[in-house]
């Protein structure tokens, strides 16, 4: 079976914030109750930067190109059952790759029906507390660090 037909077990974490603090989340359809920041698989060929930018385009509308910032930083985890058969039968965990998406305020988005049902601009805090994954929590708790945000 070609290589290419399974997922690719890489994706991108991009945390979407306002410089006064917010962090955009956003509901997924599937499972609902899923609050999380922009997520998504890299493509075949793709790289992660090239996937940030793609991913925050598809669920946003928001152009990431000029402020993309790559944290250069990743998170592996265990590729759960429920998503198991997208996979290859090898493939056991994921790389994640996070970045940041800084915008001088709160912009109005264009949310991907396909994909999420309802989006919040939260303080870092309550964004921290509601994300569903804990690699979207340690995103926003060491971008919060870095921000020194009270």
């Amino acid at each position: 079976m070609n290589p290419e037909t399974w997922k690719r077990p890489e994706s991108i974490l991009v945390v979407i914030h306002s410089l006064g603090g917010q962090v955009l989340l956003m509901e997924r359809c599937r499972p609902r109750g899923f609050w999380q920041s922009v997520t998504g698989s890299l493509e075949w060929g793709e790289t992660a930067r090239e996937a940030a930018v793609r991913e925050v385009f598809e669920e946003t509308g928001l152009n990431a190109r000029r402020w993309l910032i790559d944290c250069r930083r990743s998170e592996t985890f265990p590729i759960v059952p429920p998503w198991r058969e997208r996979y290859a039968p090898d493939a056991r965990v994921n790389r994640e790759h996070a970045f940041l998406l800084p915008l001088p305020a709160r912009w109005t988005i264009r949310l991907s029906q396909a994909e999420h049902v309802a989006s919040r601009w939260l303080p870092w805090q309550l964004a921290m507390r509601r994300a569903s994954s804990w690699t979207n929590r340690l995103a926003i708790r060491i971008l919060a660090e870095n921000r020194h945000w009270s």
